[in-house]
């Protein structure tokens, strides 16, 4: 089991594959430069992006701001109408930083050196599953999204423990309120429930006497940090997944690591989120050895999944459906196109149903065929129009009111008359010698679109659209490529 793929049996597909998966996908130039470096080297390319630059500059506002806290403290002595309008203006001015946060990492994902990096730091996002509608603060928001990037790939305990600690956690899960003589259960639950170990690994007095270890884990509000309140902590003796002592808070994390199931846990949930379907036991029993063997460190656990043979098998490949994320990042990567004005992004993602730093709940999207009903499915064919041809997708108010990190409706729209979208351009993506020819254009397509031959039906529509054609224009090579966009397969990666 786990076994590495033959070097022989590396092609453009396999590769094709792990970029779909390790990545948002890529052009078929992308794709076969995967394929020229072998298995090994093209894994490494992807998972030790630490060794290509990234330039990608902080947004301006992405740091701590004592003015903040100073704003807070003199509203609690305004009156009531000073203090109205100093929290309309916090909101209006944390509106704006979401909106820009959304898109800051939004071109990261689409335009950026580092496509494995930001996908795992999707992966955390979805698992850690922290919004801005209570946590309220665009700079926690983007702190723990640089969290996730600077550990994306590191060591279990560390991650657990610093999540736990971040100021977006301590919010987001009560722990910043909990106390010795009130310990909050919120973090203690999750961090078993649903980060670590899974229902049924734990009971109810572990996480009692979890919360009452995690008691001193806090938030320094006025300098927008992490801070550990001794006095706050219950330094009585605890008993806490068979451990007894006066455990603290990073006790509780080293126990839970410790425990043989928080490993199957995370590798089964990174290979679902990898290869598109929860692994058997004997499967999930192999790739917890082999995380366990490598000091609980994610990389070289990564490294061997996408070098093993079940991860390139026929069940794996093009089983999963896109997420809004993946399909609009992956959709302007294959497509080499701009990625749309933040404000029409956010609302294309948010419509399909995936609002980033906004997660439905504690845990998260369920993702899978779940991303695909009627109604999103119509709105996917509509977005695949905006994009080729560079036209607004139909957004209404709607769409944007109502949320703490949003624009506001009416607003919304007013900014969106402005907007202009760029579209494909078709003779960067075809030779002249493709375009040319109605057979090439198909062919061409399904390579850079699918990796795969359109199935019967959507391939006789297309073929049957070109034929019609008696002398092809740009226009009508964006019409197929619209129509690609719309089939079932396109749906899939």
């Amino acid at each position: 089991m786990l076994k590495p793929l033959a070097e022989k049996n590396w092609n453009y597909s396999t590769a094709a594959h792990l970029l779909n998966r390790a990545g948002f996908g890529g052009t078929p130039v992308e794709i076969q430069k995967l394929a020229d470096l072998g298995p090994d080297k093209a894994v490494a390319f992807l998972i030790d992006y630490e060794k290509i630059p990234d330039a990608t500059t902080n947004p301006e506002w992405a740091k701590p701001d004592p003015a903040r806290a100073e704003k807070f403290r003199a509203a609690q002595n305004a009156s009531p109408e000073e203090k109205r309008k100093l929290q309309q203006e916090e909101q209006q001015l944390q509106r704006r930083h979401m909106m820009e946060l959304r898109g800051w990492w939004l071109a990261r994902m689409a335009k950026g050196p580092r496509p494995f990096q930001e996908k795992m730091v999707l992966f955390w996002h979805g698992h850690f599953a922290t919004s801005v509608e209570k946590v309220r603060s665009a700079y926690f928001m983007w702190r723990q999204n640089e969290l996730f990037r600077r550990l994306a790939t590191g060591n279990w305990q560390q991650l657990l423990t610093e999540a736990g600690k971040d100021p977006a956690m301590l919010v987001w899960l009560d722990q910043a309120q909990s106390r010795k003589d009130h310990p909050n259960e919120n973090f203690a639950r999750e961090v078993m429930e649903l980060f670590a170990l899974g229902e049924g690994h734990y009971t109810e007095k572990d996480i009692t006497e979890g919360a009452r270890a995690l008691t001193g884990w806090s938030l320094d509000r006025a300098n927008e940090k992490y801070v550990y309140r001794p006095r706050a902590h219950d330094d009585g003796e605890k008993t806490f997944l068979g451990r007894t002592g006066n455990l603290n808070g990073d006790d509780v994390i080293a126990q839970i690591v410790a425990q043989p199931q928080a490993a199957r846990f995370i590798t089964a949930k990174l290979w679902n989120y990898f290869a598109g379907q929860y692994p058997t036991d004997e499967m999930n029993t192999a790739l917890a050895a082999v995380f366990r063997a490598n000091g609980n460190n994610f990389k070289p656990f990564l490294r061997v999944m996408f070098r093993s043979e079940e991860f390139y098998r026929a069940p794996v490949v093009r089983n999963q459906v896109k997420s809004p994320v993946q399909w609009l990042v992956g959709s302007v990567r294959v497509l080499e196109c701009d990625l749309p004005p933040t404000l029409v992004s956010w609302g294309m993602t948010r419509q399909l149903g995936q609002d980033l730093f906004a997660p439905p709940n504690v845990k998260g999207w369920d993702g899978g065929v779940t991303w695909i009903t009627t109604n999103t499915l119509l709105t996917r064919y509509n977005d695949a129009q905006a994009l080729v041809e560079g036209t607004l997708p139909p957004l209404g108010a709607g769409d944007f009111a109502g949320k703490p990190g949003g624009a506001g409706g009416e607003k919304a729209m007013k900014m969106l008359q402005r907007v202009r979208m760029g579209g494909v351009d078709v003779e960067k993506i075809l030779t002249p010698e493709e375009r040319a020819d109605k057979a090439a254009i198909v062919a061409s397509l399904e390579r850079r679109l699918l990796q795969s031959p359109l199935k019967g039906e959507q391939e006789k529509a297309l073929r049957e659209f070109l034929g019609s054609k008696t002398k092809l224009n740009n226009a009508d090579i964006l019409t197929a490529i619209r129509l690609m966009m719309s089939t079932p397969e396109y749906q899939v990666t």
